[in-house]
């Protein structure tokens, strides 16, 4: 037991000197410079998202997928899970949603930028893209409004890259992010933990496969429907569980 509330005393202590902040700080930035001058780019990904039930159990939705994005305004990106199979794409002036299980696929009218995408599919549409905070130009200024505390926690590995290891915290969330190191500084790993909800569920996302320029793959931003596939509106996609967030057999609390 002495040796146990040694470790946890060691865990609390973790300094938060100035010097630390500010080179936190500065790593940031560097990311956040970094990917935001990319204007072709891919990768894979990796995301588990954490739901806490009635009881309070923690239990972990695992899934996997990838982005590839050509600034300033197309992206595609898929995600895949046990309950999901979704492709979105954008080509700066209209947003498809398909659901492979269904076979059926989503489109609504919008023109603009990435940003402009990611804040209407937030707000309006209640879909947010994987890690998209981490790719808009205004990374930096999002990721420190209000943060109350930063650390600079040292080195790390992910997926056999070095990356240094940040945390920070502010008033309802705590976010931690791994950042490669040397000249190509991008996310390798983003976890952030609510602790406005009892149990602090994660949602984290791992990196791979990081591609810019020339090397980004999946650069083709049309849509062309499936055999068979079926049109719906933004009502119908409601009622259609393999396009949900959560599984069929999940219900959130308050609803029927």
């Amino acid at each position: 037991m002495a040796a146990c509330g040694g470790i946890l005393a060691l865990a609390a202590a973790v300094p938060g000197a100035r010097a630390a902040e500010a080179d936190a700080m500065a790593l940031l930035k560097g990311m956040t410079s970094y990917v935001s001058a990319q204007q072709e780019l891919s990768f894979r990904f990796d995301a588990d998202l954490e739901v806490v039930t009635s009881d309070q159990q923690r239990l972990t939705l695992a899934s996997s997928g990838s982005v590839s994005l050509d600034r300033p305004g197309r992206i595609r990106f898929s995600r895949s899970s046990g309950f999901a199979d979704l492709e979105s794409v954008f080509d700066g002036s209209t947003f498809t949603l398909l659901g492979k299980n269904a076979n059926v696929y989503m489109q609504v009218p919008i023109k603009g930028s990435l940003e402009t995408l990611v804040d209407e599919l937030k707000d309006k549409y209640r879909r947010p893209l994987p890690a998209a905070d981490l790719l808009l130009p205004k990374a930096y200024a999002e990721l420190t409004e209000g943060v109350t505390d930063v650390k600079d926690l040292g080195s790390g590995v992910v997926g056999g890259v070095e990356c240094d290891h940040l945390a920070f915290r502010k008033k309802d969330v705590d976010f931690q992010i791994w950042i490669a190191q040397g000249d190509r500084p991008y996310p390798c790993r983003y976890v952030i933990t609510s602790r406005t909800v009892p149990r602090s569920p994660q949602y984290s996302i791992q990196v791979s496969d990081w591609k810019t320029g020339s090397a980004a793959v999946g650069q083709n931003f049309s849509f062309v429907p499936p055999a068979g596939a079926r049109a719906i509106s933004h009502d119908e996609l409601k009622t259609i569980k393999s396009m949900g967030e959560l599984p069929s057999n999940y219900i959130l609390k308050g609803n029927p």
